[in-house]
């Protein structure tokens, strides 16, 4: 298939039949959803003075304008899909699909909500450039006109500051469309995440001035971007700063009189007014994203990182401070009477961040106002004493190198110092486990123990079962109090005394205590494991003694060489 020139249709002149409608509500679409006919109805207001009705999931995607049926017809025989060149028509024309094959995928390196983007060479061209896929489902129509907006937004746009989209191309089975942009090696995400990396004030000031150019060019155009985050600010190895993914972008006008759902901003970046449910809202959106970006190049961090709206709204007044009554009267949300705080919160901008420049806090008091009329707009705030005082901004081309990291990389490296974390847990675990637990874990039996004591006591050299009196004549000693048990006796030729005696004396062997000890001698656990095997072996021999006194007193009692009463127990 030959390349086909096509000429933009917005030379063309409209249909006469177009006039005779003007005073009229013209159906759009007509169709059936689940067995019921479902109705859009696009009210058009620069024909009939009237206001638009729309829906809140389509969010004013009645700005894309159809064409007429006979450039629906060029762009099939271009090469676009048919339901592509029917839903977004005005998006695509006066382009040529690119094919799939003249691309190569080296390695993914975003993943978002609606889209996943991808690393890959441009086999034509021979160049790296970035795939964003857009993820929906080419029968809803509804699906392919958000699609169809991110590419008219994306078209109509065009400054250094702004991504540039450079060609589109489907799949064979025309179920996935792929949008083609410059390749970024970093994201801002991932260069404040990135370990080691302070950014001076200049390098701050750099980035914010490049943001901001690049805001006042979407809002002067008529486009909010409404998802500014760090993960959607790229940034080159030249240091130039590029607002990307405008999947949630859309087209205003200052006069406030289309409704626009509240259900966008990442959540830790999201302004005062959407989670209170304003549905009609301006470039103030944007400008309180670019405030948490100014607060987060300073401190290395999101400074409002709440995890559901609730805690966010906290986390806002905390910092912030709770509204006044007349913006509660004034702004009249939907949801203001629900997370209106009963106490006041005060203020503390400046108490938070007291370290950053004192220029830096009044614009962060300025793009962080409550109301959304006191931040302003871009180009004022490129005109604030932040960037007119010294030290200025500095030249992207100074900024420093870095190797390529963005949000995916510093998801990476969170991962992997979780992963260690839990490593030098589970080795701290397995290390108190292996030296064993403070007390022994081998009891011996209750009177095994009462021997262990008897028998740990040094014995005197004169305690002897039968002492020698100066005068020769044997006399046995006093009973102990704590002694029980037949004092002595001979049993066929089997001294009983001294057997029990020999048992009193045993003491067993004690480990070597080092007031230093050596490196290799297994540390604590293996003399704690000589220990216990000690305790265990003087138990075992504490009973055979013990058997043997038992066998020794049974004889007695046959021979009855002592009265029954002594051995009695």
């Amino acid at each position: 298939m030959g390349g086909i020139c096509i000429k933009p249709s917005g030379g063309r002149p409209r249909d006469k039949r177009s006039s005779k409608l003007s005073s009229e509500s013209r159906l759009s679409r007509s169709r059936r959803k689940n067995g019921a006919e479902v109705r859009t109805v696009s009210i058009d207001k620069i024909l009939n003075s009237s206001r638009r009705v729309q829906d809140d999931r389509f969010d004013n995607i009645s700005s894309i304008r159809p064409i007429p049926k006979a450039i629906d017809g060029e762009l099939v025989v271009a090469g676009w899909p048919s339901w592509l060149a029917e839903a977004a028509g005005e998006a695509i024309n006066g382009w040529l699909p690119r094919r799939a094959d003249t691309f190569e995928k080296l390695d993914k390196i975003g993943q978002g909500t609606y889209s996943s983007v991808y690393k890959a060479r441009d086999l034509i061209n021979n160049k790296i450039v970035a795939l964003k896929r857009v993820l929906f489902d080419h029968k809803d129509l509804e699906s392919v006109a958000f699609m169809a907006r991110e590419i008219l937004i994306l078209r109509r746009l065009d400054h250094p500051n702004v991504i540039k989209l450079e060609g589109l191309f489907t799949t064979r089975a025309s179920c996935s469309l792929y949008l083609v942009f410059e390749y970024m090696e970093h994201d801002l995400t991932g260069l404040v995440t990135l370990p080691g990396v302070k950014f001076t004030e200049p390098q701050v000031k750099c980035y914010m001035k490049q943001l901001l150019n690049g805001l006042d060019h979407c809002h002067s155009h008529g486009v909010l971007h409404r998802d500014i985050k760090g993960s959607n600010l790229l940034i080159d190895n030249n240091g130039i700063l590029k607002i990307a993914d405008f999947g949630l972008a859309n087209f205003f006008n200052h006069s406030q009189t289309v409704p626009l759902t509240s259900r966008v901003v990442t959540l830790w970046y999201r302004p005062l007014e959407l989670l209170l449910g304003a549905t009609y809202y301006g470039v103030g959106v944007d400008l309180w994203s670019a405030g948490c970006i100014l607060g987060e190049l300073y401190a290395g961090k999101p400074i409002m990182p709440g995890r559901t709206e609730v805690e966010q709204l906290h986390k806002i007044f905390k910092l912030c401070g709770s509204p006044s009554d007349i913006y509660w009267i004034k702004s009249k949300l939907p949801h203001s009477a629900v997370f209106k705080p009963v106490q006041p919160y005060k203020r503390r901008i400046l108490e938070a961040f007291k370290d950053f420049p004192p220029a830096a806090i009044e614009l962060m008091e300025t793009l962080l106002a409550i109301d959304p009329e006191q931040r302003g707009t871009a180009a004022l705030t490129l005109k604030s004493e932040f960037f007119t005082t010294k030290p200025h901004a500095c030249d992207p081309s100074t900024l420093p190198q870095y190797p390529p990291s963005k949000e995916i990389d510093a998801k990476m490296r969170e991962a992997e110092a979780k992963r260690q974390r839990e490593a030098r847990v589970n080795c701290q675990k397995l290390d108190k486990e292996s030296r064993g637990p403070k007390e022994t874990r081998a009891v011996p039996p209750h009177d095994a123990n009462a021997e262990l004591v008897t028998s740990t006591q040094v014995p005197n050299e004169q305690s002897t079962i039968f002492k020698a009196s100066k005068d020769g004549v044997k006399h046995s000693p006093p009973l102990r109090s704590s002694y029980s048990g037949p004092l002595g006796a001979v049993v066929g030729g089997v001294d009983v005394t001294s057997t029990r005696s020999k048992a009193a004396r045993y003491v067993p062997s004690q480990p070597t205590k080092y007031l230093n000890p050596p490196q290799n001698m297994g540390g604590p656990c293996r003399i704690l494991k000589d220990y216990d095997r000690h305790l265990q072996e003087a138990a075992r021999r504490s009973r055979l003694e013990r058997t043997r006194l038992i066998e020794a007193e049974a004889e007695m009692t046959r021979n009855a060489v002592y009265p029954c009463s002594r051995l009695a127990k």
